[in-house]
């Protein structure tokens, strides 16, 4: 048995918060602790610690499997305590399925006093969810030290255009080799295996474009600047694509859905500006991808009965350009309509003071106000792409060749003019025009990538794989790759773990960088399904509630805490 009890557990936690408190302001003297960071603390200190003994207890309970009656068998005690159908959720107080409209606020009073006394069956009930949330934990307090401490190196970004070329073109050779797959799926429209623009395309087309935003970043790139604003629109563009797609087919506006893509997208940011002291605005494309998934839910999910009428749709995507017009187009309106928000949305970068709290939201969003009302056109048009694409694929050969050949010929001289009179502007010139032309390039690759069968149905599934944690290598190079010193600072450092041997280095730092993006983006989804149920909106009400309120406690006692070195002073 592990020595002393549970309250006596929990009655040291104080004392150990403050040793924290302490430790952290002795690596980064210069940047003073936050309520936000002693609130984590406070969170994940007692979750660790249950975890660590509910992993004692599990190994205890398989050691001793053979005492069938003893009174030490956890199983028996579990069984006659909980019932299987009535499983409550961790420190959210959980309401069991079979009966969620029967349980009241007394039920999370009794979830967060089960978990507080360290009530064994609820720990080994819920030990696997512990993990997760530990992991995360211990996640974030890595990119802490990696970003915040002085316990590891720094080193300068150094552009080599050979090299950079190098490395891209040597990545696309070994994933062209190792993963390229062939894909049979039916398309959800014709129930053809036509692949226009499918799941595996998009994601495999985000990962090829990832990399090369995150090379950019990490050997300052500045002369492939005009081609990240164009990934950039590419990324909204699927977020217009993807969602207007999801709501128009399944019609589901469900709470539940809704909580879950809110969820998906800001809940591992959300921490990160917690623990690290970050403005929300500093990982800009989260903001961004929740603003126009929040358009697009809106402009559907408004009198979504009538989506099926094609007026009705044309009235709502003009209704979507309108309000971006308002809203970017006339001048004064965006500083009134997003000022009441500049407590989230706000933003100042501590290398340029002076510049207005929504400069940077107000430049980030207008650059790709458009692109995602594009993207959902291309989506409502999407079956009618792909019955004439049915259509084509059965005419005969020469008639076919001859049209393809033709589709490849304008998108290749459009794309030509565009890379001639656009692209090749300087980037304050070229920022100007982006808004209104971002849709060329993107519907030039659409075509290219998708004139014959063949290469609709393959797709490299190493640049998939990476395409679905986009948004977690996003986040992460900020803090475990690059390094910025302080709060709210952009990542003008590289990362150092083998210092004077940059090649080693950045394979080593890009290794456990890739490594954990994934395992935040298993955990972000593990998680989900924990707090976020996806039918019973009562638990989901009940979920949050006992999070807000546990997250209030928390803050309640950090800003306690902070007190009391001044108070002794």
């Amino acid at each position: 048995m592990i020595s002393g009890s549970p309250c006596s557990t929990h009655s040291s936690l104080l004392s150990l918060c403050l040793e924290c408190v302490v430790l952290d302001q002795k690596m980064v003297a210069s940047v003073p602790i936050t309520p936000g960071q002693v609130s984590f603390l406070l969170g994940i200190v007692p979750i660790f610690i249950a975890w660590i003994y509910s992993e004692f207890l599990e190994y205890k309970k398989s050691t001793s499997h053979s005492k069938v009656h003893s009174d030490n068998n956890l199983i028996e005690l579990a069984q006659q305590t909980i019932k299987e159908d009535d499983r409550a959720v961790l420190l959210e107080g959980g309401l069991a399925r079979s009966a969620s409209a029967k349980f009241h606020v007394s039920s999370l009073k009794m979830t967060l006093i089960r978990f507080l006394t360290m009530e064994e069956s609820f720990l080994l009930e819920h030990r696997q969810t512990l993990r997760a949330m530990s992991e995360f934990g211990a996640i974030l307090f890595y990119f802490y030290v990696c970003d915040r401490t002085s316990l590891l190196g720094e080193s300068t970004k150094k552009y080599n255009r050979d090299l950079f070329l190098f490395l891209y073109a040597l990545l696309i050779i070994v994933t062209a080799t190792t993963s390229l797959k062939k894909h049979n799926d039916k398309s959800a429209f014709s129930g053809k295996t036509m692949q226009y623009l499918s799941r595996h395309q998009t994601e495999e087309w985000k990962g090829w474009m990832q990399v090369l935003f995150l090379m950019y970043h990490y050997f300052a790139a500045s002369e492939i600047y005009n081609a990240i604003r164009i990934f950039i629109a590419a990324y909204v563009w699927m977020t217009g694509f993807g969602n207007f797609s999801y709501y128009y087919i399944r019609k589901d506006f469900s709470v539940a859905r809704f909580a879950q893509m809110m969820w998906r997208l800001n809940f591992f940011v959300a921490f990160c500006c917690i623990v690290l002291n970050n403005d929300y605005m500093l990982y800009y494309i989260c903001p961004m991808h929740t603003l126009f998934t929040l358009m697009v839910y809106g402009a559907l999910g408004i009198f979504h009965k009538y989506n099926e009428i094609p007026s009705v749709m044309a009235v709502k995507i003009l209704a979507c350009f309108l309000v971006v017009i308002v809203i970017w187009e006339i001048p004064g309106v965006f500083d009134f309509f997003w000022s009441p928000l500049s407590f989230v949305l706000g933003y100042t970068d501590p290398a340029k003071p002076d510049l207005p709290r929504l400069h940077e939201w107000h430049f980030r969003s207008g650059l790709d106000r458009y692109i995602w009302i594009i993207g959902m056109i291309y989506a409502y048009y999407h079956p009618n792409v792909e019955k004439w694409m049915e259509k084509l694929e059965e005419c005969e050969t020469k008639k076919k060749l001859s049209i393809k050949a033709s589709i490849v010929a304008v998108s290749l001289f459009v794309g030509y003019l565009w890379y001639e009179y656009i692209y090749k502007l300087d980037k304050v010139t070229y920022n100007k025009y982006h808004p209104y032309t971002s849709w060329i390039p993107i519907t030039v690759y659409i075509c290219l990538r998708n004139f014959t069968q063949q290469l609709r149905n393959y797709s490299l599934t190493l640049f998939a794989w990476l395409g679905k944690i986009t948004l977690e290598t996003y986040i992460s190079q900020f803090h475990i790759w690059l390094r910025s010193n302080m709060p709210n600072g952009q990542p003008k450092w590289l990362l150092s773990l083998i210092p004077e041997y940059p090649l080693l280095n950045f394979m080593l730092t890009t290794a456990i960088y890739v490594l954990v993006s994934h395992r935040l983006f298993e955990l972000t989804n593990t998680l989900k399904s924990t707090f976020i149920p996806t039918k019973e909106n009562r638990r989901l009400l009940y979920n949050c509630v006992a999070g807000a309120v546990i997250s209030l406690c928390l803050y309640c006692i950090s800003l306690i805490l902070l007190q009391i070195p001044h108070s002794q002073a």
